[in-house]
């Protein structure tokens, strides 16, 4: 007789589906624990470990809330090893390093600004954090009388007005501005800092320069926007382009209290800026080789940058040079405020955002646009520095005081559009049509004020935009 054999049961399909349901437990319970950890890093704006208010300028203590962006921000210090210029320090400069000289790279901007303090020292712009030193250390500053105006873009100031106008922030603005530079100067500790551009207590965007609160009021009155606001009017988009354009811009110090003014009366073309002065008599000085009365542009990114395609759609400064990064689920603007071209990084979250193409194709764009900016400044340049060599001669070989003074007006436009172009930043990215056509008319007023010597121009220059034409000086 056979024994039949039992069969042992097979457990390990069952163990097998036991332990992989397990495994699928616990990552969905991962997984759900990381979405929940990730939204409530979202949700938390952030940790507050200190208490700042308007008396806290020190970036450094923000820092210990926000120390994401204080380590981006503290990053504004960097500096290619190849756009270093070594230097010896010294007692009254203790800088170990500039960067290059303009002046020296093209000596035809000592010739657009002979007899003003730019001729002797001009450098290419550093990062924020460079930027209240190098304002004590240029020659401008060492060698030449300044106004305590030139402080406003230069360093924190809200602490220094609230100070200096006993809680009153418009009455220390107006302190500040007629002071002596060196008297100024000892109120202030820190280049720029996150009280400048944000409330303390809700860490909105702000405008704290009242030269820009100011100015954007005169410009929404001409566009038909009465007593306007920017901190209570202006949308959160607006503002992240407002924040910078409280220093990125064209001004000028206005009468003997030289108080910061921005000359948007009529609007924000280079066109407007020159009527403006025009109308109300301005220029910064006489040029040393040619007589000729003449307006300093400084830099006017934010004006420039309005009339470009990137602001008409909606493109705001931040959006470019700050440009959001991941942190965990939190969304943070890059605060090392820099050129997007430094890296493939920066190119990817700012440009390619909203460009389909690759890091290498955006290069190139922009590459393109300073080619052809370049070219056209060159072309530029030398016609002015023509027609300044061809006005010296005239003012001491006899020529009529009528021709010499209408080309010296040419002069002064010529300067001003030519100036306002090379101070710009972006190298006519920014609007790069625009950019060139600004250059167009340098080249068009160097010309006509070489045929004003010869008698052949004999009407006043004109200006896009504008109803009036300007006068020759007398």
């Amino acid at each position: 007789m056979e024994t039949e054999t039992r069969k042992r049961p097979n457990w390990l399909p069952l163990a097998v589906f036991f332990v992989a349901g397990a495994l699928v437990t616990a990552g969905v319970l991962a997984l759900l624990l990381n979405i929940f950890e990730r939204r409530s890093e979202a949700d938390v704006a952030f940790q507050k470990v200190v208490e700042v208010d308007e008396t806290v300028a020190d970036a450094s203590v923000w820092g210990q809330n926000f120390p994401v962006q204080y380590e981006a921000f503290k990053a504004t210090d960097y500096m290619p090893e190849e756009e270093r210029v070594p230097r010896e320090p010294t007692a009254e400069d203790p800088r170990e390093f500039t960067a290059i000289s303009k002046i020296e790279e093209d000596p035809r901007l000592v010739t657009m600004w002979q007899g003003y303090a730019f001729a002797i020292d001009y450098r290419e712009p550093r990062g924020h954090e460079y930027m209240l030193l190098d304002q004590r250390t240029t020659r401008r500053v060492l060698e030449r009388d300044q106004p305590g105006a030139c402080l406003n873009c230069h360093a924190s100031t809200v602490t220094v007005m609230n100070e200096l106008g006993d809680g009153d922030m418009m009455a220390g603005f107006a302190a500040m501005n007629k002071m002596s530079y060196e008297e100024a100067t000892s109120y202030a500790e820190h280049p720029v800092q996150c009280i400048d551009c944000h409330d303390p207590e809700t860490m909105n965007l702000r405008i704290t320069r009242p030269a820009f609160i100011e100015g954007i009021k005169e410009y929404k009155a001409g566009q038909g926007v009465a007593d306007y606001d920017v901190n209570e009017d202006a949308t959160a988009i607006e503002m992240r382009t407002y924040t910078c354009a409280q220093c990125h811009i064209e001004y000028y110090f206005k009468g003997e209290e030289k108080t910061l003014t921005f000359p948007w009366d009529h609007g924000l073309t280079v066109d407007n800026a020159l009527q403006y002065y025009d109308e109300v008599g301005f220029t910064d000085f006489e040029h040393a080789l040619t007589g000729a009365n003449i307006v300093k542009a400084q830099h006017p990114d934010f004006e420039t940058f309005s009339q470009g395609v990137h602001y008409q759609a909606g493109v705001t400064c931040a959006d470019c040079h700050m440009a959001y990064t991941r942190e965990g689920a939190m969304k943070v603007s890059n605060h090392q405020v820099a050129s997007p071209m430094r890296s493939d990084e920066t190119i990817n979250s700012s440009c390619l955002t909203c460009h389909h193409a690759t890091a290498d194709e955006m290069r190139e764009r922009v590459e393109g646009i300073h080619e052809r900016y370049e070219h056209a400044k060159d072309v530029a340049f030398d016609a002015f520095v023509a027609l300044v060599e061809d006005l010296e001669a005239a003012t001491a070989d006899g020529t009529d005081q009528a021709r010499i003074d209408l080309a010296r007006d040419y002069q002064k436009k010529a300067s001003f559009f030519l100036d306002y172009s090379v101070s710009e930043n972006s190298r006519g990215f920014h609007a790069p049509a625009y950019s060139i056509r600004i250059l167009n008319d340098v080249t068009d007023a160097s010309r006509k004020g070489q045929l004003a010597l010869l008698g052949k121009e004999t009407e006043s220059y004109t200006l896009i935009g504008t109803a009036v034409e300007a006068e020759p000086e007398s």
